[in-house]
């Protein structure tokens, strides 16, 4: 296979493609018809969608072949007529209820041709529509008669409805399911070859890079165990004329659903498909919270707003009823009965979501939270860690987990990212900066206290760890270290297979399945053998290190932020548990959800996660390669566009991830010489991948600060943003986007553009020296970044003589004791004097600056010149913990000590 023609773009792309490919053919055919292209043209178009239009239910072989028939007998009229009903019907995926967007006949195409998209709060008996691959050996003459029989199974009664898609070969079974997001269920009947009846490069370019070579086994089981990887949401049946008796006892028939002998009882397979989807379609709460709504209840409890009688029947408020509706009021209740249930001690419908979550996303248990991931860390940190317990932690993750370290009493080891100081941020914290900090830890003879590894993944900016990687080497170290990872940015990442084995639940599944192969055993052994006995700090710094799978307690936490990246209510969060010795802390858990759970949470959260977790499961891969696909056409379209690109640069890899750190040497998504294999391998191997829907847009080159600029495009263009830094603001793509977004955004940076350039022109020199300058100032004369010092001794009094950790609780709880705390003015002598002489500066609380939203001091950390110098460049309006009336609040070593002695 050749990787020339393998371009990222021809890949990940491939969704919003495919109507773009049947655009262009419309215009070609129309232009045919004007006499203004040539028949030969609509062919080769056609020829080359062929293969790929094989993996989609629709248009299907009936249409593609009479829109064929139509060119070949040179009707130009004809071919442009219906090459646009079928443009229009994908566009506008009416042909998902429609009949008579199937239809050869063209007199229908008048009706088809107008068709809109469905309403916003369209209601009917519309069912949802998905496909269904069926990998046969059957003969492709004989498809559409299978197609035909299945269709026959349909009763009114089904809830869904579906079309079959038929391949027959191992490699159409990975591309079909890879590319085409409606595919939901595929059937697998044995006796398939692996080799595609298409001559398709780019697709089969698929298969090389994700390690899916011809081999002799290319049984269904085999193929099913790919899908799975790929997609691991689909139900996979198989079809089989052998012994199925044994078949189903069969371990690797695990990732089947349900096996049928082959010929025997299709509409039983029928109903199987359609219970299958039910099954991920079910939400327990948000159904039952419909009935709920449409009872008639009288409610006798302390929620006013139960039922809207109080907002209806009101004449200053009744606007907010007629704004939100009526369903919003009737789905209120602060009971946990009469169908609802507890979010505090669930045993009903929220248990019973809660577990199709932990389903869905990969792991064991999941925790639902109403008060955003804020509050799921803080219950995973108090359920972890005990006073005393060390955690090593990045220093530049969020606030929560610092609370959390001061509610806890656990003591952080503060580890450090990489910086990127151009732009005013963190990237991750190196793999060689953890176990270095393990180690020390062992050489202090306290790594039986280090509890706990807390990492946020993917960063704010978009890096994202190779998390495997990272648990096998601590593993390695301490096989009982427990992980925290913080996903509140990538809670999608589960639904994409280039992403998913970056996530905590992803590579947890991974080492799962690695610690059962018996080559695992043997892969540790021979590495202790070439190590040795005593293996320097040094050696195991260089060496990838192998746990021992006789003594791994694989322990695995993630946080999800849902309502960042699936259709979940604002604060909807999930806690997500793989942890083998969960029984040890289940109980320490619960207590965590009574501490910081409301007791009265919103209905509406609750359901909307439930909800999330339904999309996701159906529909959640075209989602987020949809989301991929924006974000790579706002890259492409700002980085390669004359004007813009003089402004405006959407950061690369190569610019966002030291090269140390990218040993592939991926650089861009469309950089020089980058195809589908370079990626793969940079998502596989390199220690920091880039997360491509963040997109870090430097602004300063184009004379803006990152507030500047965000308030700019939200003031006059109604464009709303996330993240700011000094010269840069980040662009985040999510499920929501269209490309229609994405035109958007081009064409205001373009009015944008234009009007530097006038400013300039109208202004001359002065102007264009002014403009110079505030993009040096922005660009260059950037402040340091400060890392962490350290705790002061009187908060190290139970720490390590060689390492960081600190008792940061104390120092939080001494801050609330005026008599203990000074004021020093970060701008004056004084500051100054006590940096040059002494006594040492001791933070009183965190100092939270927004940009870059990390403490840059924390309670019992000593201030440097460094955090000083950083403080004072500043021009932020909002920093947290620090007033700048009365100064930097600092706390008083010595009264403190004095006060413990009492």
């Amino acid at each position: 296979m050749t990787s020339a023609s393998s371009q990222v773009d021809e890949f990940l792309l491939i969704h919003s493609s495919r109507l773009d490919a049947w655009r262009d053919l419309t215009h070609l055919a129309d232009n045919w018809a004007s006499d203004s292209a040539k028949r030969g043209d609509v062919e080769a178009k056609l020829a080359g969608m062929e293969a790929s239009e094989g993996y989609h239910a629709y248009p299907g072989p009936v249409l593609f072949r009479a829109l064929g028939e139509k060119v070949a007998a040179s009707d130009a009229a004809g071919a442009a007529l219906l090459a646009r009903r079928i443009s229009n019907a994908l566009l506008t995926r009416s042909y998902r209820q429609r009949p008579a967007d199937w239809e050869e006949d063209d007199k229908s195409a008048s009706e088809a041709a107008e068709v809109l998209p469905p309403t916003t709060g369209e209601r009917g008996a519309r069912r949802p529509y998905f496909e269904v691959l069926f990998v046969n050996s059957q003969p492709a003459s004989r498809w559409p008669v299978l197609g035909a029989e299945l269709r026959r199974l349909r009763r009114p009664e089904d809830e869904f409805v579906y079309e079959p898609v038929f391949v027959g070969s191992f490699e159409d079974a990975v591309c079909a399911v890879a590319t085409n997001p409606d595919v939901i269920s595929v059937v697998l009947a044995e006796g398939f070859p692996y080799r595609s009846r298409y001559d398709a490069p780019i697709l089969r370019s698929l298969l090389d890079p994700l390690g899916e070579r011809e081999g002799a086994d290319s049984s269904a089981l085999r193929l099913g165990r790919i899908l799975k990887r790929i997609r691991p949401e689909l139900d996979l049946y198989l079809l089989s004329d052998r012994d199925v008796e044994a078949l189903a006892g069969n371990p690797a028939a695990d990732v089947v659903r349900r096996i049928f002998y082959q010929v025997e009882e299709p509409l039983e397979m029928h109903l199987a498909i359609l219970e299958g989807v039910q099954a991920r379609f079910e939400t327990p709460f948000f159904d039952n919270l419909k009935k709920y709504a449409r009872r008639p209840v009288g409610t006798f409890h302390a929620l006013p707003i139960a039922r809207g009688k109080s907002v209806f029947n009101s004449d200053w408020i009744r606007d907010m009823g007629e704004f939100y509706g009526i369903n919003l009021f009737l789905a209120e209740s602060s009971a946990t009965t009469g169908g609802l249930d507890s979010l505090l001690e669930p045993t009903g419908n929220i248990k019973r979501a809660q577990e199709m979550a932990a389903r869905a996303f990969g792991a064991d248990h999941v925790f639902f939270v109403t008060n955003g991931t804020s509050t799921s860390n803080k219950m995973a940190v108090q359920a972890l860690l005990a006073p005393g317990d060390i955690a090593v932690v990045d220093r530049n993750c969020h606030k929560s987990h610092h609370y959390g370290m001061v509610l806890t009493g656990a003591q952080p080891y503060y580890v450090e990212a990489f910086p990127m100081t151009e732009y005013s941020m963190y990237g991750a914290v190196p793999l060689a900066t953890i176990k270095g900090a393990l180690l020390a830890l062992r050489a202090e003879g306290r790594l039986d206290r280090l509890k706990l590894l807390d990492l946020t993944n993917c960063t704010f900016d978009g890096h994202m760890y190779n998390v495997r990687r990272v648990m096998e080497e601590c593993l390695a170290i301490k096989p009982d270290l427990i992980f925290l990872w913080d996903e509140a940015w990538s809670g999608f990442a589960r639904f994409s297979p280039f992403l998913r084995p970056r996530t905590g639940m992803g590579a947890a599944a991974d080492i799962e399945q690695w610690l059962r192969d018996p080559a695992s055993v043997a892969a540790y052994d021979a590495q202790q053998a070439e190590l040795g006995d005593a293996p320097s700090d040094e050696t195991l710094q260089a060496t990838r290190l192998i746990p021992d799978p006789r003594k791994v307690r694989l322990r695995v936490y993630q946080t999800n932020s849902t309502h960042k990246s699936m259709s979940a209510i604002r604060q909807s969060s999930m806690l997500l548990v793989k942890d083998v010795d969960f029984h040890t802390v289940e109980a320490q858990f619960h207590e965590a959800v009574f501490t910081h759970a409301s007791t009265s949470p919103n209905q509406q959260l609750i359901a909307s996660l439930d909800v999330a977790r339904r999309q996701m499961e159906l529909e959640g891969y075209g989602l987020v390669m949809n989301a991929i696909e924006i974000a790579l056409r706002i890259r492409r379209a700002v980085n390669e566009h004359p004007l813009i690109s003089k402004y405006f640069q959407v950061l690369g890899a190569d610019r966002m991830i030291p090269a140390e750190y990218r040993k592939s040497g991926f650089k861009d998504f469309f950089g020089p010489g980058v195809n589908w294999g370079t990626l793969v391998k940079a998502m596989q191997e390199d220690e920091f991948y880039l997360d491509p829907t963040r997109m870090t847009l430097v602004c300063g080159t184009a004379g803006f600060d990152g507030t500047e600029f965000k308030g700019l495009l939200a003031g006059r263009y109604n464009i709303q943003l996330n993240k700011t830094s000094r010269n840069s603001v980040l662009l985040q793509s999510n499920i929501n986007n269209t490309r229609s977004d994405v035109a958007h955004l081009i064409r205001v940076m373009v009015e944008i553009c234009r009007s530097i350039e006038k400013r300039m022109a109208d202004g001359g020199e002065e102007v264009q020296t002014a403009f110079a300058a505030r993009v040096k100032s922005l660009m260059t004369d950037v402040p340091d970044l400060p890392n962490f010092s350290h705790f002061h001794e009187v908060f190290r009094g139970d720490a390590g003589r060689m390492t960081p950790e600190g008792d940061m609780r104390s120092a939080f709880f001494s801050a609330y004791h005026p008599e203990l705390c000074e004021y020093v003015p970060l701008l004056g002598a004084e500051c100054d004097r006590r940096l040059r002489e002494g006594p040492e500066m001791v933070s009183a609380n965190f100092v939270i600056p927004y940009p870059p939203g990390f403490p840059i001091m924390v309670p019992g950390q000593v201030l440097t010149q460094e955090t000083i110098d950083f403080m004072r460049k500043l021009d932020v309006k909002e920093i947290h913990g620090y007033e700048k009336a009365r100064g930097l609040k600092l706390l008083k070593p010595d009264a403190v000590a004095k006060r413990a002695k009492r």
